[in-house]
C-alpha cells in the first residue's frame, strides 16, 4: 500500500494577503473556491512538488501562525536564497548543518518555513 502526502493545512487569518505571499514565494495557485459563506478553499503548490498547502475559511482549526518547521526542498539554496529575497520574502542567512544547508521564512501569518538543501554546501 502507498500512502502519499499531497495536502497540507496552514492556518491563516487573511487569505488573501496569504495566497499574494506564496505567490511571491513562487507558489502555483491551483484552486481558489468559495464554496458557500462558510468555505473558501485555496489550494497552492511549489513548483515540482507533489504536495500542496490549503487555506481559507473554514479549512482548519488550527490557530493561524501555529505551523511551524514545514519543509521544503531544493537543490541549490544559494540559488532559492537569492530568488526568495529578490521576491521581497524575508530569508535569514544560510545556515550550513551538517545534514544540509537551509533558510527560514515565515508567512504573514508566522507560520514557519524551512528551505533545505539536502547536501551541505560544502560537499
Amino acid at each position: 500500500m502507498h500512502i502519499k502526502l499531497e495536502l497540507v493545512g496552514v492556518p491563516v487569518t487573511d487569505i488573501d494577503r496569504a495566497k499574494a505571499f506564496y505567490e511571491r514565494v513562487g507558489f502555483h495557485t491551483d484552486h481558489d473556491m468559495t464554496v458557500s459563506d462558510e468555505i473558501r478553499f485555496v489550494q497552492m503548490t511549489p513548483p515540482g512538488s507533489a504536495c500542496s498547502i490549503a487555506f481559507g475559511k473554514g479549512i482548519t482549526r488550527m490557530a493561524p501562525g501555529s505551523l511551524d518547521n514545514m519543509q521544503v526542498v531544493v537543490e541549490d539554496i544559494e540559488r532559492a536564497h537569492a530568488a526568495l529575497t529578490e521576491r521581497g520574502v524575508e530569508v535569514g542567512e544560510i545556515d550550513d548543518r551538517p545534514w544540509g544547508s537551509f533558510v527560514y521564512f515565515a508567512d504573514p501569518d508566522g507560520n514557519r518555513w524551512a528551505v533545505q538543501q539536502t547536501t551541505p554546501r560544502d560537499r
